[in-house]
């Protein structure tokens, strides 16, 4: 069987976008059983609640939700369950030390394999407040009114 090239997205963090500011995004590789690859190359997973923490100098994903394997016996594993993040050591301490400030978190952006290997980019995130989601909201609905007039216009004198 030839091996698995190219970036196969499984899941993405959609809420993500609209409930914090992205300062910082890294890649990271995730410690997994074998039945949870096998659920994740069925595509199916869940970012939405998910967070990444610091225990004993290493980082932890947690509340990701992988459902379990269908085809799985009694070595399935737990759907949301505690997964070691895989990340060199100065990128750890950075990440940690920014996500101390008041309002930082690390959350999961997407879930994905990378030349067969499942990999997780996570970002610090800083929360919105509700008036700088409405200002997004806003600045999103004011670019498609402008790409509609655009649009428009073309169709006329196209």
């Amino acid at each position: 069987m030839p091996r698995e090239t190219g970036r196969k997205v499984i899941a993405n963090n959609k809420k993500a976008y609209h409930e914090y500011l992205i300062e910082d995004t890294v890649e990271a590789g995730l410690v997994l059983t074998g039945t949870e690859v096998k659920s994740l190359r069925h595509g199916r997973a869940s970012l939405a609640d998910g967070y990444a923490t610091e225990y004993g100098g290493e980082l932890w994903l947690e509340n990701v939700h992988i459902p379990e394997y269908s085809q799985g016996n009694w070595t399935n594993h737990a759907a949301r369950r505690r997964r070691k993040l895989l990340l060199h050591r100065d990128e750890i301490t950075r990440l940690v030390s920014k996500a101390e400030q008041a309002g930082h978190t690390i959350i999961p952006l997407s879930l994905y394999f990378k030349d067969g290997k499942a990999k997780v980019e996570i970002a610090l995130a800083k929360g919105k407040k509700l008036h700088d989601k409405r200002q997004t909201l806003r600045e999103r609905q004011d670019l498609r009114e402008a790409d509609r007039a655009m649009s428009a216009h073309l169709k006329q004198h196209g």
